[in-house]
């Protein structure tokens, strides 16, 4: 099932751009470094809102809402009415901070399909026998599905993909990096819901009550866009993977490719019983779909909306708990083809244990949660909000303009800011009530910044993720290091940031709509 290797020409010295690029991500591994953890960072932010609010409020900063007419002041959290927030305060931010509940509800369902071996097996299915000449393009494609497993995919798929491209013929070395690259610079492009799409519509949708308090973003707001991109974004890594990544020189494991031995091929091969799973799952998955819209076609269905209205259903607006049903149930069917559930007993050690991997997310929504109601009450979001849209107008700037440069802005921010909710959490409070002012609509401020905050995730050497990759890699080429990684990955994400980008501009342009919101 593979060929022997030759020898590797000797290794070409990286070019001058690289040597730049590598000095560049230096700098910002070190300056990174010196930031601390997201927790403390928000707290920090936290006091400094306070003490920013005291010196506006005691300048008499104030602005006017351009809708309402009303006179809007920052306020003071050094005020007595500012302590009494802060205090009374607090654990009402932590228990209504949006992402809070939905992302656990989500995090249950995800966690019983991933407890019963439903992903492992998807994605080794998805790959395991695939043409050679469409196995680049199948394993970034497998990458854009893995996405619903969040940041298990980094960890189940990056071997994976060495074991794939060795059974090819092909460097595994390659491997890593497409499954690598594919994951993290299109990690908010995906064919399915994920978590992610409902952890930044809650924090879109608290933005944006600052201009429209009846304003929904829904966990589908970016669907469409994020179904069109994954296909996009899974084309652009294997034409520049095919076409120039695989002919360097330096891909060449240190070791020569060798069929793969009997224990590798379980990793790789489903046995036949988990192939019946897998369609058993497949039909439940169909059935839950089935139903659902069958339940949603009367015009008095329940399901439905006030006047019938389909986008503005219980099921859209409900969607944390549909998804929820949804992945558990696949879950539940496969557990229980393949054995891997033998009791409902099963079930709840699967939620205790998929819980577990939120708490560092709990731990940090506490810290975001404060910081972001202390930044609400003292106005000050509204005043820079206000003031920003009017600069805007005054600039005469494009829609697509203004776009562009929040995509830049944002893509230099997550080089240091690894974390997409706390870049958002961070980002979201000013630029979607801004770009309201001048009628952007905040699904279409949250698809550019899922475009911005994907691409250089695998480039940035903040990202734990950067290390993780770099480690699989090292079992076959003991030589590399962070430039070794880095001159691969900083060309394919050159080019999918250019080509999505530019998609992004064209499906604005054309007003195409970006999900159901």
């Amino acid at each position: 099932m593979s060929a022997t290797a030759t020898e590797p020409p000797p290794t070409e010295p990286p070019s001058r751009a690289l040597r730049t690029a590598f000095r560049a991500f230096a700098t910002i591994e070190k300056v990174g470094n010196k930031l601390p953890h997201p927790f403390w960072l928000f707290w920090i932010l936290a006091g400094v809102v306070i003490v920013l609010s005291a010196i506006l409020a005691a300048a008499g900063v104030s602005t006017v809402h351009p809708g309402t007419h009303e006179t809007i002041k920052v306020q003071s959290l050094l005020s007595k009415a500012g302590v009494t927030t802060m205090v009374e305060g607090a654990v009402e931010n932590f228990a209504t901070f949006p992402p809070l509940a939905t992302i656990l509800v989500v995090g249950f369902g995800i966690a019983v399909a991933e407890a019963s071996g439903l992903f492992t097996t998807l994605l080794r299915r998805l790959v395991a026998r695939v043409p050679g000449r469409y196995l680049t393009f199948a394993l970034s494609m497998t990458a854009m599905v893995a996405h619903v497993a969040g940041d298990a995919a980094y960890v189940t798929l990056i071997p994976l993909g060495a074991l794939v491209f060795r059974a090819a013929g092909r460097s595994p070395v390659l491997g890593c990096i497409v499954a690598y690259v594919s994951i993290s610079a299109g990690y908010d492009a995906s064919p399915s819901l994920t978590t992610t799409d409902v952890l930044l519509s809650s924090i879109s949708t608290a933005a944006a009550h600052t201009i429209d308090p009846h304003h929904t973003v829904s966990a589908v707001a970016n669907y469409f866009f994020g179904l069109a991109s994954s296909v996009l974004v899974a084309l652009v890594i294997t034409l520049v993977v095919d076409k120039v990544i695989s002919k360097r020189s330096d891909l060449a494991p240190d070791e020569p490719v060798r069929t793969l031995s009997a224990e590798e091929l379980k990793v790789v091969e489903v046995t036949p019983e988990q192939r019946r799973a897998l369609r058993m799952t497949g039909l439940a998955a169909a059935g839950f779909i089935a139903v659902l819209t069958v339940a949603m076609i009367p015009a008095n269905s329940p399901l439905r909306g006030e006047h019938g209205s389909l986008v503005e259903s219980p099921v859209i607006s409900g969607m944390s708990i549909v998804l929820f049903l949804f992945f558990a149930l696949l879950g539940w069917v496969y557990g229980r083809s393949t054995g891997t559930f033998r009791a409902a007993g099963d079930i709840v050690d699967a939620l205790v244990e998929g819980t577990r991997t939120y708490a560092p997310i709990l731990v940090l929504f506490f810290a975001i949660s404060q910081f972001l109601a202390y930044f609400k009450w003292t106005n000050i979001g509204n005043v820079i909000a206000i003031q920003g849209a009017e600069s805007l107008k005054e600039m005469h700037l494009s829609g697509w303009t203004v776009l562009v440069g929040i995509a830049v802005l944002i893509t230099f921010m997550n080089l240091v800011i690894t974390s997409g909710s706390a870049l958002w959490a961070l980002a979201a409070p000013v630029l979607i009530p801004m770009l309201m002012l001048i009628g952007i609509e905040p699904q279409t401020t949250q698809a550019v910044y899922r475009v911005a905050d994907s691409v250089t995730n695998c480039v940035t050497p903040m990202s734990p993720y950067f290390a993780m990759a770099l480690g699989f890699i090292q079992q076959h080429k003991k030589s590399a290091g962070i430039g070794t990684l880095a001159s691969f990955t900083i060309p394919i994400a050159a080019v999918v940031w250019v080509v999505w980008v530019a998609f992004f501009v064209a499906w604005y342009l054309l007003g195409l709509p970006f999900g159901i919101s």
